[in-house]
């Protein structure tokens, strides 16, 4: 008997973090879309993406703190604001640095993340905030997530949008020709880029403490998720998003969670030296 319980609970075990690492890991990938939509386009490192989720999750926070506003019902308002975020970034920095050397860019949106903390230090102070009050449960949050993920791949990958998008990471210098405005675009894959990250912000709200600093924490894994899919690509960023959640979840179970980024850099540089441009990376 004692060993048929041990055997049920050990099953109930791995069926349980199969689920939660499903459920992280469509979090990663649906940040990690954003990310990679941007590089693949534009070839820019967005290194203020953390912080636009830091951002995310302080819309969700004070729409449940002012107003009672339960995170999974923010979802929607958080992607709108981020959106819109993200457009007014690209319009009023972003285009000013296209086609100038690397460092630029990168010191640019490294720039970015720095005043993006630093305003939400000034107005929010450092302390640590929680979302105690809840309707829902963190799931239905990152279930909304996960059908999320599954609407931007289409929109990627079905869409007008969509093939537009990829003719201009394909052959940015030629679309002009055939009357697409590529400025446009641009403006509107960095407002997608921003909706992704208002979406997992508020999702990760509702079990994930709220602080200026809380961007800095995903932005590695982040990276990770995306390089570990490959730079530029949107299946890659879901597979490395999802295989990541998964890695920390099962590592945590089976070890111990203080080895759960060791096991996730295990496993990226596992990748790296089969295939270093990522599993589904273009450059």
């Amino acid at each position: 008997m004692k060993k048929e319980r041990r055997k049920i609970m050990n099953i109930g075990m791995l069926i349980q973090g199969l689920s939660d690492g499903l459920l992280l890991g469509s979090v990663y990938a649906l940040i990690s879309m954003g990310l990679s939509l941007i590089f693949g386009m534009m070839e820019i490192v967005n290194f203020a993406y953390g912080e636009f989720l830091m951002m995310g999750m302080y819309i969700s926070y004070w729409m449940n703190n002012l107003w009672g506003v339960d995170p999974f019902f923010s979802i929607p308002i958080s992607a709108v604001i981020m959106f819109l975020v993200g457009v007014i970034t690209h319009k009023l920095i972003i285009r000013r640095i296209l086609g100038r050397p690397m460092l630029v860019q990168i010191l640019t949106t490294f720039g970015i993340s720095i005043f993006l903390s630093s305003l939400a230090q000034f107005f929010f102070s450092s302390d640590y905030r929680l979302i105690t009050d809840k309707i829902l449960t963190g799931r239905f949050e990152i279930f909304g997530v996960f059908i999320t993920c599954l609407f931007v791949y289409w929109l990627m990958t079905r869409t007008e949008i969509g093939k537009v998008f990829q003719a201009i990471a394909e052959e940015g210098e030629v679309t002009g020709l055939f009357g697409i405005d590529s400025e446009k675009m641009f403006a509107l894959a960095w407002g997608i880029s921003g909706a992704c990250a208002g979406i997992a912000g508020a999702a990760l709200s509702s079990y994930f403490y709220v602080y200026p600093l809380v961007g800095s924490v995903f932005c590695l894994t982040i990276f990770v998720a995306v390089a570990l899919g490959g730079f530029g690509s949107v299946s890659g960023a879901i597979l490395g998003g999802i295989i990541i959640g998964l890695v920390q979840t099962f590592s945590g179970l089976l070890f111990d969670p203080v080895y759960k980024m060791v096991s996730v850099f295990g496993v990226y540089f596992l990748v790296l030296m089969i295939k270093p441009q990522g599993l589904f990376g273009r450059f």
